[in-house]
């Protein structure tokens, strides 16, 4: 681990939660960000809009 030294400075006791919780708190921002900027996620997270495969008949004559 080339950044083993951290720990010196840094007790791990706190460290190692800052570090989960900021990891944690960019994802939730990431995935608040994707659902209030686009169309298709909260439709996406309700199932979407059922749509019937369509058939496509060909005549052979």
């Amino acid at each position: 681990m080339n950044q083993g030294k951290i720990w010196t400075v840094v007790n791990p006791s706190v460290g190692l939660p800052l570090l989960l919780g900021s990891v944690t708190v960019i994802a939730i921002l990431v995935h608040a960000a994707v659902l209030s900027h686009t169309t298709w996620f909260p439709g996406y997270w309700q199932g979407g809009l059922k749509k019937a495969a369509a058939i496509e008949t060909t005549i052979l004559g």
